[in-house]
């Protein structure tokens, strides 16, 4: 049942245009740093940028919709490079992700799921981030979910760089943007400069392969192809919860596996991109969620196809022009087995089919002394936002919800240098839409203060809203006892406050601090219905957070540390501490040069504090992974090999109201061997 029973699933290839806002290229830098050249070519360029470099670095970041250093962005930005995603042997952008300060990723067994500064509900898909691919919104348009996992739009060894801006940013993208924009730029065929393959192995039955092809011409002309599949056969899972004679003794067998086939195409060529990605991937579902028979085969199968055109150029010398054109579909099959009236199991079919299409266009002007404006607008229309659901054998059809909707907005975003070190930049945006019926102004101003050569300190206050998704206010399957539709939901809302204090370090590097306050109404969240007993969405009346962020990126020549730790304090209506929020996270990450065959090592450490359930707790955790990378045993070739939870440390995610388990134990130690070749 929906995504309900675990989702996603067949898909429709799509086609795109893209007229947006934001061109989430490069531009060069002040010092002579081009984000694009860094990451382009031989990824192990970028071990060497000093770090003091890259916060100079200048990137379109999700804050602004335009280029800027990240020490000037509006908000504490942190960009993880492709040497990163090498050197840690990152296979998800869930992965990438958590090793960020104030974030941390759960698993159901099904998706993985994205929680911030204490912040994490059940039933959320991830809606409440707003996740672009070379700045186009790829959050689809039934759940609004954002895809990090094996289930996600890009194999890793195509992201050039992952730009990550905690905190509301709807004065910039308006709906889904609560607690931060994810921007996954992707490489460019200039980087790869002819065909590339990968093949990589590991415990659990799990196969990789890649191969991709690279070019860039002499006129600036650049395409860029790229084919991946994945298969992991995964192992036997026991949950006590379900140990009996009926069920097998409580063990899934051969219920964990996973498949996902993605595709990339992108070419460029005088201010224009034409990209197009898409990902079909089909998961078992061992958990027996939503009160599907455990033992049995069920499953989701989702696909999810992205297209866009970009163009920006620079039309005057005090004008720049950026427009884009999009489409995606979304489509996800879950077929599961579920008990009927008698007790038996029959097969069940859930989906939803979504397509959308954007268009925006901004200009950019710099005419006026200190001061750069961006002036745009969007407007979108979500053609399909389907919902359905039948039992087969006989045909019974229990859910044909078939709904549309139209997005508008404008937006102004000013930035004026003033004297003595000040920066302001401050925005606001309107959004009209309809189903949900929501009109609302967006504010966000930020202060930026150049202390002194080192130290920066920067005051951010803004507020940002998420609609509620068709998902949550139709979806409805009474007939199975299983969930009631809410279409009266009103849209969450968050106020927020944030003061950061960055300090340059002296010999490369640099440490952050940041405090911040979320109050939050209207937020929705997944319940049970006392009265009947099934799944419901409601508005919670009030939730707030508090903490402090403390990260630290040093610089030691061959060796980087980046390490930071997260104090977070999330509350609900009656003041007790939210579910899934845990109080403390610290994490590290070190590489070190191995010194044979031109290798590296790189390791991390990621821990949490215990989280509440609704029954129960979900002990703390320090979870240990550890990859020697970039080992060139034979010429043009490098062999990564990776220990994740190198401990076997045992320990588990909260579960929630769909699941019988309150808890849900995370994989143990798994083993992978990665081979990339030039030819």
């Amino acid at each position: 049942m929906s995504k309900r029973l675990a989702p996603r699933a067949t898909v429709l290839p799509i086609l795109a245009c893209t007229l947006q806002l934001t061109c989430a290229h490069a531009a060069p830098g002040p010092a002579g740093t081009d984000a694009s050249a860094s990451d382009d070519g031989d990824i192990r360029a970028l071990t060497s940028i000093p770090l003091e470099d890259l916060m100079q670095m200048r990137v379109v970041t999700a804050a602004s919709k335009f280029a800027q250093p990240i020490s000037d962005a509006p908000s504490s930005v942190v960009v993880l490079t492709a040497a990163d995603i090498r050197d840690f042997g990152w296979r998800t952008l869930a992965d990438a992700l958590a090793t960020l300060p104030g974030l941390y990723v759960t698993n159901d067994r099904n998706y993985a799921y994205l929680g911030a500064r204490g912040f994490l509900r059940p039933g959320d898909y991830n809606s409440r981030f707003l996740l672009l691919v070379d700045g186009v919104r790829v959050n689809d348009a039934v759940y609004d979910q954002a895809l990090i996992g094996t289930e996600g739009l890009l194999d890793m060894d195509m992201v050039k760089r992952i730009e990550f801006v905690p905190g509301p940013g709807s004065a910039v993208y308006g709906s889904n943007a609560l607690f931060g924009v994810i921007n996954v730029v992707t490489r460019d065929g200039s980087g790869l400069s002819g065909v590339r393959g990968t093949v990589a192995a590991g415990t659990q039955g799990e196969r990789r392969a890649r191969t991709s092809y690279g070019w860039h011409g002499q006129n600036g002309a650049d395409v860029l192809l790229s084919a991946s599949a994945y298969q992991r056969a995964g192992r036997d899972l026991y949950f006590p919860e379900y140990d009996s004679p009926d069920t097998n003794g409580g063990v899934a067998r051969h219920l964990d596996w996973d498949r996902a086939q993605n595709f990339l195409v992108k070419g460029s060529f005088g201010g224009v991109t034409l990209s197009a990605s898409h990902v079909a991937r089909t998961k078992g579902v061992p958990t027996g969620s939503f009160d599907a028979v455990f033992g049995m085969p069920n499953q989701t199968r989702d696909t999810q196809t992205s297209i866009g055109l970009t163009w920006d150029a620079q039309v005057a010398p005090a004008l720049a022009l950026a427009a884009q054109l999009h489409s995606g579909q979304a489509d996800y099959v879950g077929p599961g087995w579920y008990p009927d009236a008698t007790g038996a199991a029959r097969l069940n079919i859930d989906g939803a089919h979504a397509r959308w299409f954007d268009a925006g266009v901004h200009a950019t002007l710099t005419g006026l002394p200190h001061q750069k404006i961006v002036i745009g607008a969007e407007l979108g229309r979500d053609v399909h936002r389907d919902q359905t659901n039948y039992n087969e054998l006989p045909y019974e059809p229990l859910l044909d919800d078939r709904r549309s909707a139209t997005r508008r907005a404008v937006f102004v975003e000013d930035e004026i240098r003033l004297p003595a070190g000040f920066l302001v930049n401050a925005g606001v945006r309107y959004d009209d839409r309809n189903d949900p019926d929501v009109h609302r102004f967006s504010p966000r101003v930020a202060v930026v203060y150049k202390a002194t050569q080192a130290d920066t300190v920067k005051l951010i206050e803004g507020s940002a809203f998420r609609a509620a998704s068709a998902y949550e206010m139709y979806y409805a399957l009474p007939a199975m006892n299983a969930m009631l539709p809410n279409p009266n939901l009103r849209p969450e809302r968050i106020a927020t406050r944030e003061l950061v204090l960055e300090h340059a370090l002296a010999g490369g590097g640099h440490a952050t601090l940041s405090l911040f306050r979320y109050v939050m109404d209207d937020l929705i969240s997944q319940q049970v219905d006392p009265a009947t007993g099934m799944l419901i969405f409601n508005n919670i009346d009030h939730a707030d957070a508090r903490g402090l962020e403390a990260a630290l990126d040093r610089d030691f020549g061959l060796v980087r540390l980046r390490a930071s730790y997260s104090w977070q304090l999330a509350r609900g209506t009656d003041g007790a501490s939210m579910t899934d929020s845990p109080r403390h996270l610290a994490k590290a990450n070190l590489t070190v040069p191995l010194g044979w065959r031109g290798g590296r090592v790189g390791a991390e450490l990621l821990c949490s504090g215990k989280r509440l359930a609704d029954t129960g707790v979900a002990g703390g955790y320090c979870v240990a992974n550890v990859t020697i990378s970039a080992l060139e045993l034979l010429p043009r070739t490098e062999l990564s090999l990776s220990a994740y939870n190198a401990t076997d440390k045992r320990y588990a995610d909260i579960a929630g109201p769909a699941f019988i388990q309150p808890t849900l134990a995370r994989e143990g130690r798994t083993l992978a061997a990665k081979l990339d070749w030039r030819f």
